[in-house]
């Protein structure tokens, strides 16, 4: 078999003989088979490629891919195994015009490296390292899944946490100091135990694929901590790991999935797949541009030199390109079948839809995840808009996604802030959207419900500020959203005012209520029922500090508000009437004796509402009967499904409103089983007769039920 010596590169690289033979031009990236490592690189317009490997010293050797196969450049060298850093130097034109920028003086990060490092941590760093100090490493991919059982969860009883990595665990008392902000602190038993107690079902990670800092923040003495910024798709973020950044990375990251799912708990990833980090034609050369830059990303039409930019990040990635959709499915299968991760929530996905300039539903992506045997079968969840023309597709996307419900959290805050003719639109986001989601033969599960999530204000917040708060970011406040639909309950930020304080509290018992009696899928964002705040700023995404990260130490206050978030979601999880499968059908009463629809909208007065009342725009109060004696849809073991009928009473307004039970058709008697207006621990479970008054007081709901009639 043929042999290569290495050339005598300059600068910091010594001289030494490599075993090179042939190798395979797939699998893609850096493959460990046992014995040796075969290096593959998709590039259609390089010359010369040349493997860089760097030793422990942090020298250099070079060795150039002879192979080509068609567009990607290989080799399998016999003697380098896990462990061993590596990049690219890609030979090519230099012609920005004509869209190409091969730069041989670039060190390049392989788009598939399974690991990353980082050289300025080694003692014996490479001279004048800045961004481009990140290399790949060639890790043992064995893993001892034995005994791992993903949960699997119905998109319906699902109840999903979006959470951050370091932000979850990074004060956590209960995780050992070494571990917190790391994978580990996240799998460790005190967080494993909040969640399983919470009730969710799910974690949503936020970014952990491999992101780099952006320089602008650094120098202001800040960081990326959202970590929306991707140059690595297939490997998990190095500075989460405890146990070191050499592939130890990956192990600790498998080892933290097979730890959740033995809690029952499911791993969604946030993926980054619209853009990378290398920014406009000014941005920095770490891996695509240098490799293939006309292939990887969508050009200005009028000028090669420029990108095409959808996603407010300086680039977009070129959805129509065979290998750039090759890199995004390996990816996802990669994350799947390797790591055993159970969805995706896709950020900015209309991007991902851009096959061209306009958001397509049928574009090449959509149909590869809808053939793909793997991915197809996991969770998806869209983002869907982005910062392009026609970007806000909510509602849009196809049968097998379900989609961050946008129009949900509007609605709902404004709802709860006393906001004129909400009524309406709040009933359908309630009962699932099926106004957005039924026409094309979607479920309620299409919809992920959500009050707050990583990017705006927490829950705390929400009802603590009227606008943003974002100079500790150090651009004079004109970052984030102005328009928050939020409300500071009377004082602007913290307060003494007891009654400011506790219409705080309520108003936050409101919403998360509201969202566990939704239909389709709840997203809570982490430390919302701890009473997580920011102190008003919406735009945190670069705040790596104790404004981010949960703080566990708890007084009575938010005490009560985890023990009321518990209540709740174990509420949606003991009744399907809850969680349904099937929109509402809502049919009228047009006879008497006729069966009781599966849902009823009434007046205070017990009457069913009317076209004019759902137009007034002074209604603020509305009520609900939500029949358990008409399910009418099997469980997943196929058996006949029958629940306690729930009838819910909102008041959104200022002063208290009376409400009429209605007859005895609808039950004779009514059991208290939650009242956002009182404090502390469960309601007394009072009973309530047909066509007695019951006063729901200000700005509050609750919650009656009776037992099945069968």
């Amino acid at each position: 078999m043929p042999e290569g010596r290495t050339k005598r590169p300059e600068g910091h690289r010594r001289e030494t003989f490599v075993r090179v033979w042939t190798g395979r031009p797939f699998p893609l990236g850096a493959t460990y088979d046992g014995e040796g490592t075969n290096f593959a690189l998709f590039s259609e317009v390089a010359e010369q490629v040349d493997l860089i490997l760097v030793d422990e010293d942090g020298s250099e050797r070079s060795v150039t891919l002879a192979e080509a196969d068609g567009t990607v450049w290989h080799g399998y060298l016999p003697d380098i195994g896990p462990g061993q850093r590596y990049g690219y130097r890609v030979h090519g034109p230099w012609m920005p015009a004509a869209g190409h920028r091969c730069d041989p003086r670039k060190f390049l990060l392989d788009p598939y490296a399974r690991a990353v490092h980082d050289l300025r941590d080694d003692k014996a760093s490479r001279d004048g390292a800045g961004p481009a100090a990140l290399c790949g490493v060639v890790i043992d991919p064995a893993f001892d899944w034995t005994g791992d059982n993903p949960p699997s969860h119905a998109y319906a009883d699902s109840v999903i946490y979006e959470t951050h990595v370091r932000g979850l665990s990074r004060t956590h008392p209960g995780v050992p100091e070494e571990l917190r902000g790391t994978y580990a602190g996240l799998a460790a038993p005190a967080v494993i135990d909040h969640l399983t107690t919470l009730g969710v079902t799910a974690v949503e990670l936020m970014p952990v694929h491999q992101y780099v800092q952006d320089g602008f923040l650094l120098d202001k003495g800040l960081s990326n901590y959202w970590g929306y910024n991707t140059i690595g798709f297939f490997a998990p973020h190095h500075t989460y790991a405890a146990h070191g950044t050499l592939g130890q990375q990956v192990t600790e990251f498998k080892t933290m999935v097979k730890t959740l799912h033995a809690a029952g708990l499911e791993v969604i990833l946030d993926v980054v797949y619209n853009h990378t980090a290398e920014g406009n034609e000014n941005g920095p050369t770490l891996s695509f541009r240098g490799i293939d830059n006309a292939s990887y990303y969508r050009l200005s039409d009028d000028d090669f030199s420029r990108y095409y930019d959808t996603t407010g990040t300086g680039n977009s990635l070129l959805m129509r390109h065979p290998n750039v959709l090759q890199l995004l499915m390996d990816s996802l299968r990669y994350w799947v079948t390797e790591c055993h991760v159970d969805g995706f929530r896709f950020d900015l996905a209309a991007s991902l839809a851009r096959q061209f300039h306009e958001v397509d539903r049928l574009s090449a992506f959509f149909d590869l995840i809808q053939q793909d045997p793997v991915i197809s079968r996991v969770k998806l969840i869209a983002e869907p808009w982005d910062l392009g023309d026609g970007g806000y597709q909510v509602g849009n996307f196809p049968p097998l996604w379900s989609e961050w419900n946008g129009k949900y959290r509007d609605c709902v805050r404004d709802f709860w802030r006393g906001g004129d003719r909400t009524l309406a639109e709040f009933a359908s986001r309630l009962t699932g959207s099926a106004d957005l989601y039924q026409r094309d033969r979607r479920r309620p599960r299409a919809s992920v419900n959500f009050i707050t999530a990583h990017d705006g204000f927490t829950l705390r917040d929400l009802v603590s500020y009227d606008t943003k708060h974002n100079e500790a970011n150090g651009e004079g406040n004109r970052d984030g959203e102005s328009d928050n639909r939020s409300w500071n309950c009377g004082a602007e930020g913290p307060t003494r005012d007891p009654q400011v304080r506790e219409l705080r509290a309520r108003q936050q018992r409101n919403f998360l209520a509201t969202l566990m009696l939704s239909q389709g899928i709840p997203m809570l964002g982490h430390g919302d029922e701890l009473g997580r705040t920011q102190r008003g700023n919406n735009n945190a995404y670069c705040q790596d500090n104790e404004t981010t990260w949960i703080d566990w130490d708890l007084d009575e206050e938010r005490t009560e508000l985890l023990d009321f978030t518990r209540r709740v979601v174990a509420l949606r999880t003991e009744h399907p009437i809850l969680r349904r499968r099937r929109f509402f059908r809502g049919d009228t009463v047009t006879r008497q004796g006729q069966p009781l629809p599966d849902l009823v909208w009434l007046r205070p007065d017990a009457e069913e509402m009317t076209t004019e009342d759902w137009d007034r725009p002074d209604a603020h109060a509305v009520a609900v009967f939500l029949n358990g004696d008409a399910i009418a849809e099997p469980d997943r073991a196929g058996r006949t499904v029958v629940d306690d009928s729930f009838l819910v009473l909102f008041n959104c307004y200022w002063e208290p409103m009376e409400f009429r039970l209605p007859d005895v058709t609808y039950g004779a008697c009514w059991t208290t089983l939650l009242d956002t207006y009182e404090t502390g621990g469960p309601p007394d479970e009072t009973e309530h007769k047909a066509e007695t008054t019951l006063s729901v007081q200000p700005r509050s709901l609750i919650v009656l039920s009776r037992p099945p009639v069968r």
